[in-house]
């Protein structure tokens, strides 16, 4: 069976493969044994099965029925997507807050990607950087030049790239190694029990629902720290540590105790509070960022204010 896997991690070539249902697959959603199979992301699985370029036995099968291990499975794949390209582009209120040879920091604002990716046509951090005349490390894929970890479209904050191949490495690897201290704060609903604390659970796809993501048994290992600030009537404004970067951690992790980031109505936040903080996104800022610099070895550290809209719905909470 390790044969098989070895065939079907191949890149998708436009060409159709025909291969048995390994053992390790039996009782999947056939969309998920087909992203595991090929490489492709959920959702592009899910819309070739529907797509009925998936077939089950010869038969055309429904994304979210289960597959058995040995049962033959006949895909066509799609055709490879060119990479997107980055484009300069000026992001107002994007602000660099230190840059030297190796590496640029900038404070981040809402409604930006770190980098460029299929589907999102909105400004990036990378596009920002080009146009203003940064120029990043060729290491990585290539929309993600210089990129070394990332924040959420909808997260604001302190974000590093790498201007250096060597920086690159060496962030990279302290990033791996977890090496580099990584604060956020953030406003959850209601009171945290107890007000200081640890979320060790693993965190994958979700299992239903496209573009998010859940604590499930076999995910990816996942640890937050946690320190409650300060208290208001309906939430709390609490400083967090990650030690690890998965997807949307901190909002998975809050959500599963059910205290979810205020505002952020994805992973069930109360929308009634939102409106009434006048938040249209999770209140959830990158609050500062420390590591060994890439070539001095000396500790640096960078911290962001919360932007205004933040710092506005904190006032009406205290208020």
């Amino acid at each position: 069976m390790t044969s098989v896997f070895d065939a079907g991690a191949a890149r998708p070539t436009g060409d159709t493969r025909s291969l048995p249902v390994p053992d390790g697959l039996d009782g999947m959603r056939l969309d998920q044994a087909v992203s595991r199979l090929f490489g492709l992301s959920r959702t592009a699985a899910a819309a070739l099965v529907e797509a009925g370029d998936a077939l089950v036995d010869g038969a055309v099968r429904g994304k979210s029925d289960k597959v058995d291990a040995g049962s033959w499975l006949e895909v066509t794949l799609p055709a490879p997507a060119s990479a997107p390209v980055v484009v300069p582009q000026a992001v107002p209120g994007l602000r660099v807050v230190y840059a030297d040879d190796d590496i640029v920091v900038v404070d981040k604002p809402v409604g930006v990607a770190a980098h460029p990716s299929p589907g999102w046509t909105g400004p990036t951090v990378i596009g920002a950087l080009a146009a203003i005349g940064h120029t990043i490390a060729t290491s990585g894929a290539a929309e993600r030049q210089g990129v070394v970890h990332r924040l959420d479209v909808g997260t604001t904050g302190i974000m590093v790239v790498a201007k250096s191949e060597q920086a690159y490495s060496a962030l990279k690897r302290a990033f791996k190694y977890r090496e580099v201290e990584k604060r956020y704060h953030a406003v959850v609903q209601g009171h945290l029990d107890p007000l200081r604390g640890t979320i060790d659970a693993p965190i994958d796809r979700h299992p239903t629902h496209d573009y998010r993501w859940a604590v499930v048994s076999g995910g990816k290992p996942s640890i937050t720290h946690y320190d409650t600030v300060e208290a208001f009537p309906s939430a709390s404004l609490v400083d967090v540590r990650l030690e690890t970067g998965r997807t949307h951690q901190i909002r998975v992790h809050f959500s599963t105790l059910r205290h979810p980031c205020v505002g952020d109505l994805t992973y069930g936040a109360d929308p009634t509070l939102a409106a009434r903080l006048k938040l249209t996104r999770q209140w959830l800022h990158a609050r500062s960022l420390s590591f060994l610099h890439p070539r001095t070895g000396e500790e640096v550290q960078f911290v962001s204010d919360y932007p205004d809209d933040l710092d506005r719905a904190l006032g009406l909470l205290r208020d």
